[in-house]
């Protein structure tokens, strides 16, 4: 009877550890969605931390822009009158090489203002803002900016006082007109002694592109890590 009694026993033991290791095995199962957890949760730090450097930057660039708001005004208003100069120039060139003394004020006021605003606008558009969303480089910069002095400040104040002075020398016949099948080598026959003199405001203009393109560049690279810094 003991000696059943002891295996009995040991049955009962044997039932009881198998149990207990049963009971224990949901805490080995859950180990692997333990693991799955963290690259999940190191992926929401990385998107945490990317979405607070993305503010960082655009708290930067909106400091940068009330920073630097004085500096694009004047070098805009600058380089805008520039060309309106060469505007003036212009005019004065083919009126004199057309004979042309008709409506004096109405084309100096067009040949100021119009390529005085398209500089501008053209710098503010292929300049600055692609300065400050950060899709340039240096050089590209000052590129763009000698292009914008060279196409608005030379090129258009050339052509649209040729046409306006041609238009009054036809309505007015300053000039004598053109035979047919020659009308563009008459008109430049006419004026080329004077398109010589365009070549000082073409190199004028380019030299205050790149000055102002290669300016603004560094100005918005020292307020960039001066600001950087402070932070």
């Amino acid at each position: 009877m003991a000696a059943f009694g002891r295996g009995a026993g040991a049955k009962l033991g044997d039932v009881s550890a198998v149990l207990v290791g049963v009971g224990e095995a949901p805490k080995d199962i859950k180990t692997p969605t333990q693991a799955h957890d963290q690259p999940s949760s190191f992926l929401e730090g990385a998107n945490f931390r990317r979405s607070a450097i993305i503010e960082v930057i655009k708290k930067n660039l909106e400091y940068l822009s009330r920073e630097n708001k004085a500096l694009n005004i004047h070098g805009s208003l600058f380089f805008g009158s520039t060309a309106g100069l060469s505007g003036i120039l212009t005019n004065f060139l083919f009126r004199y090489c057309f004979k042309v003394q008709q409506d004096a004020l109405k084309t100096y006021a067009s040949l100021t203002t119009l390529p005085f605003l398209s500089t501008i606008i053209t710098y503010k558009l292929f300049v600055t803002d692609a300065l400050y969303s950060g899709n340039i480089s240096k050089e590209n910069c000052i590129v763009r900016s000698s292009l914008v002095g060279l196409v608005c400040g030379v090129l258009y104040p050339s052509a649209l006082a040729f046409s306006k002075n041609g238009r009054l020398a036809v309505k007015y016949h300053t000039v004598p007109l053109p035979s047919k099948g020659r009308v563009l080598q008459h008109w430049l026959l006419l004026c080329h002694r004077q398109l010589k003199v365009i070549a000082l405001p073409l190199v004028f203009q380019i030299c205050i592109g790149l000055m102002n393109g290669f300016q603004h560049y560094e100005e918005f690279e020292s307020s960039l890590e001066k600001n950087v810094h402070e932070d």
